[in-house]
């Protein structure tokens, strides 16, 4: 690894990141069950379930349904060149996957609700043609042709924002491209292989960042901060780690602590002395570290801020088959958050991040 950036934090610096850090990061609301697109089916065209409704009765049942919202995730590119996921509301529909991929696209839907600095991903004009989902997860996405029309340097961004955007839920585990009907075994423009199908576990916002043989490593994704203006957001960065490192867990523990690289605009939240005391104990989806007390930071005793606790969560959960993370100092669980609840159950991933109005 190439040498990162090590953040002291002062108490000032601290307490106004944190102050920032409680705007709008994650959502308080109870997680809402997600649609799931039917399998094995093409998704019917924007607007033709309102133009074939009859009229009466079930007419106006389509329409107040039509007024209906939930809440999903896009991945935008922001003023650095990160693919981060934003939560925005979008109208109730079935055909999920074809609706994210529409607001994804350049001068479309999604430009009136962009967060200050951010910036849509598919070229301005492309049209989602329709999306299929096979029985084994991956979700193909036909798009016309001028989805080519794209920078160079926005090719990996791309097919990043459509993969992480679309396996936000949960039957779509990967994504297959189409170009007018046509299957993509790489991309249009620098030719990043598609072939089977992109997933998560390819990676978002890679650093290889000094790992001399990249063939022995393999990825984690951790989580650092940015900011815009008065607001701070949580950005995933891939990593690649030895093949002799056998606990992920420990891995991305260590990559946070380390922090951004050298020069990054990112931030690390985690003092440098903070350490992990044993191994990470893993049983029925539940992650339990213990660490000394470094995990305070500049905080009191016993407090464990914010942006600490939502960057081990939101990193640990990107791990397959983790779903909680319980925290422990020194083996005891007297930890309290920033608002003074008890810290005394485990900690899940939140439904929806980086939620905040800018």
């Amino acid at each position: 690894m190439g040498k990162r950036t090590v953040h002291r934090w002062t108490a000032p610096v601290l307490a106004s990141l944190l102050l920032l850090g409680g705007c709008g990061l994650f959502g308080q609301d109870e997680a809402v069950k997600e649609i799931d697109p039917p399998q094995n089916t093409s998704y019917v065209k924007d607007g033709q379930a309102l133009e074939e409704a009859t009229k009466g009765k079930e007419g106006a049942k389509e329409e107040e349904k039509a007024t209906e919202t939930v809440k999903r995730e896009l991945y935008l590119i922001d003023k650095n060149g990160y693919v981060v996921p934003q939560t925005v509301e979008l109208p109730k529909t079935q055909a999920v996957a074809k609706q994210v991929l529409e607001y994804l696209v350049e001068d479309g839907p999604v430009s009136n609700m962009l967060p200050n600095g951010f910036r849509a991903v598919i070229p301005a004009g492309t049209t989602v043609l329709g999306t299929k989902l096979e029985k084994d997860g991956t979700l193909i996405a036909d798009f016309s042709p001028e989805f080519k029309q794209y920078k160079p340097e926005d090719e990996k961004r791309i097919l990043q924002a459509i993969a992480w955007t679309l396996t936000q839920f949960d039957n779509i585990k990967r994504v297959k491209i189409r170009i007018n009907g046509y299957d993509q075994e790489v991309m249009p423009v620098n030719k990043t292989p598609i072939q089977d199908g992109v997933s998560r576990a390819d990676g978002i916002n890679m650093e290889a960042g000094g790992v001399p043989d990249i063939t022995n490593t393999h990825p984690v994704t951790v989580y650092f901060v940015a900011q815009q203006g008065e607001t701070t957001y949580y950005v995933p960065v891939t990593r690649r780690v030895s093949n002799q490192e056998k606990d992920d867990i420990a891995a991305a523990v260590h990559e946070l602590i380390q922090g951004p690289e050298h020069g990054s605009v990112l931030v690390g939240v985690f003092q440098p002395d903070a350490k992990l005391l044993d191994k990470p104990k893993y049983e029925d989806g539940q992650v339990t570290l213990n660490f000394n007390e470094g995990i305070f930071g500049s905080n009191k005793k016993n407090v464990i801020s914010d942006v600490v606790l939502n960057s081990l969560v939101l990193s640990l959960t990107e791990q397959s088959g983790v779903e909680s993370v319980t925290i422990t100092v020194n083996g005891k669980a007297d930890l309290v958050t920033e608002d003074g609840k008890p810290l005394t159950k485990p900690v899940a991933r939140p439904q929806n991040v980086n939620t905040g109005s800018f």
